[in-house]
């Protein structure tokens, strides 16, 4: 049994992922900013926990982070508001990696997305920009930090119903269900073949633990 804390509970990743640790026998924590949400995300048979992690400094998030195996980055802004984007997928996501370190907590997988890079090519009047840099720094920030990270480069997420297969070698555009996505974030967590490893993948037809083994 592991102890895994999902940061971004109540998204539509981490509502899928849940569920699969806790059948499996890991102990899940679930954080999520709404209140209303929580009755939800409890259904998922984790541990509903209401907080903002746009709010918490490093010491706030470590209390969170402290005690648990490892941690699921799968929170975001959702689009819309650059300056909400960059203090949710950036800022935050950062300070959540500086809480592992500080508690302890060396497993850390992040949910990224296709691509992400530096060098994503997306235009400053797009409205994708906000989101591609913040997303790109955070994980340049992961790549440079001595935890046991793992990042998830899923293509455009659908609601499809999951295969169990996915494709790293060329995932062509990356379309890949969100249950998918929640199932590989799952297999990261048992694998150490995995640590230290950006993983672009979408739907194919190689089944997920075999297709994320190194």
């Amino acid at each position: 049994m592991s102890r895994v804390l999902i940061i971004g509970g109540h998204g539509k990743v981490a509502l899928r992922l849940a569920p699969l640790l806790v059948e499996r026998g890991d102990d899940v924590t679930s954080v999520f900013r709404n209140v209303d949400h929580e009755e939800e995300v409890a259904a998922t048979g984790a541990t509903p926990v209401v907080a903002d992690i746009e709010r918490l400094d490093v010491a706030g998030l470590a209390d969170l982070v402290r005690g648990h195996d490892a941690v699921v980055f799968a929170a975001g802004a959702g689009g819309g508001d650059p300056e909400r984007t960059y203090a949710v997928d950036r800022d935050a996501a950062i300070r959540s990696m500086e809480a592992a370190s500080v508690a302890g907590v060396s497993r850390y997988v992040m949910v990224s997305y296709l691509r992400a890079s530096r060098e994503h090519g997306v235009a400053p009047d797009n409205s994708f920009y906000a989101y591609a840099e913040a997303k790109s720094l955070a994980d340049e920030h992961l790549r440079g930090t001595d935890l046991d990270w793992t990042i998830l480069g899923p293509g455009p997420l659908t609601l499809d119903e999951p295969t169990g297969l996915i494709e790293v070698t060329e995932p062509g555009d990356g379309r890949v269900a969100r249950a998918d996505v929640a199932a590989v974030a799952a297999a990261v967590l048992t694998d150490p073949s995995t640590v230290r490893r950006t993983i672009a993948f979408g739907n194919g037809s190689v089944p997920i633990a075999e297709a994320v083994r190194a």
